[in-house]
């Protein structure tokens, strides 16, 4: 044992590890004070020590790991906030902006990878980034400004459960794409039908049998707590998921919205919260080590930057506020700005795009700061268009 402890690789990923996260922390405190989204500070933080700034870290399979395993219960703690019942509450304006918010930028970002002579997947890839919406980011704007209770707030919140689960099947397809080279139409299908039938078979039928026995959590008696099973079930679905060629993150998802429907009986939030204070900076952080910044030197990335980011902003704000007409001209413009952030989703989108093999470092590069800066543009713009009006 001693040994082992040692050994210069052990020591080394040690030190890696707490560069990463004190940097990552560090940049989420600065953010903070700041009045800014932290994961940002986070990504900012890796690509300080990374290889583009100070060079003090350089991207290894043990941060890898520790970053897979923050996207596994990112993803989990947005599912754990993420009920099917939500979409009955808010009704037919949520299902309207969620799937017009989808159905918009999807294609628009399908647009760019075309007309840049992507590949499919890499196509899948684009149309995906630009879908889900970062529920944590609006969600912390709205309850700022007090509009979490409000019609706009509801929907908003709602719209994003349709977001959500939309944004996992299609990062579905796009994942099997990318496992198969030279994907047509019928392997497309193939992917889309087993995404499909892995959500609904766990999002619809997962979620039933939590509903109808919500102590299934505490019935094991090698745990005092429901945390243990539902970081079991979380990692057996994030595990079930990569086993059938879907991405880790969308089993954990489901695992979240499945532990979400025992909520009333179970604190668990409270008890997975230092799961995700310890393993999700380095995620972001991880990001950050991987980004080239060089790689924006060249005026065509920068081109294609302000094109999917302006791409990104139209096509949120105009399906959202298509979906959210019924409610007035105002809230509809709420929800539409309040939709805009793609932030932790996008980004995770981004780095299995790269970990799969099926993008450039490019389109890595656009995708992520496409996310930053959408992260970036709609909480000032979400808090202006919400003050009340004289």
């Amino acid at each position: 044992m001693t040994q082992l402890a040692a050994t210069p690789i052990i020591q080394d990923a040690l030190i890696d590890l707490l560069v990463v996260l004190l940097a990552a922390k560090l940049g989420d405190e600065l953010f903070k004070r700041l009045g800014l989204p932290t994961l940002i500070g986070e990504i900012l933080a890796g690509v300080v020590v990374g290889s583009s700034v100070l060079g003090f870290v350089e991207p290894t399979d043990t941060l890898a790991v520790f970053s897979e395993l923050g996207a596994v219960f990112l993803l989990f703690w947005v599912g754990l906030e993420t009920r099917i019942g939500d979409l009955r509450q808010v009704g037919r304006a949520a299902t309207l902006v969620g799937v017009l918010g989808v159905v918009l930028p999807f294609a628009g970002g399908a647009g760019i990878g075309i007309a840049s002579g992507e590949a499919t997947a890499v196509v899948v890839f684009t149309g995906a980034a630009l879908i889900a919406t970062s529920v944590g980011i609006t969600s912390a704007v709205l309850s700022d400004v007090g509009l979490v209770a409000t019609a706009a707030g509801r929907t908003i919140l709602g719209a994003a459960v349709v977001d959500d689960i939309l944004a996992m099947l299609i990062l579905g397809v796009a994942v099997g794409l990318a496992g198969e080279a030279g994907a047509d139409y019928a392997s497309l299908a193939l992917s889309a039908a087993l995404a499909i039938a892995f959500v609904a078979f766990f999002a619809l039928g997962g979620t039933r049998v939590m509903q109808r026995r919500p102590g299934v959590l505490k019935a094991p008696r090698f745990s005092e707590s429901p945390l243990l099973p539902a970081v079991l079930l979380c990692l057996a679905l994030a595990a079930i998921a990569a086993q059938i060629g879907l991405a880790a993150i969308i089993g954990a998802f489901l695992a979240g919205m499945m532990v979400a429907e025992t909520k009333e009986q179970h604190p668990i939030e409270e008890e997975v919260a230092p799961l995700y204070a310890f393993f999700a900076p380095f995620f972001f952080a991880f990001i950050g080590l991987q980004l080239d910044l060089s790689a924006y030197s060249s005026l065509e990335t920068l081109g294609l930057l302000a094109a999917t980011t302006a791409v990104a902003v139209v096509t949120k704000f105009v399906g959202a506020w298509l979906g959210a007409r019924s409610l007035g001209s105002r809230e509809a413009t709420i929800v539409g700005v309040g939709m805009i952030p793609r932030g932790e989703v996008g980004i995770v989108i981004a780095g299995i795009a790269l970990a799969e093999g099926a993008v450039s470092e490019q389109f890595f590069a656009v995708i992520v700061g496409m996310s930053v800066l959408t992260t970036l543009l709609a909480p000032p713009v979400l808090r202006a268009v919400a003050r009340p009006q004289s």
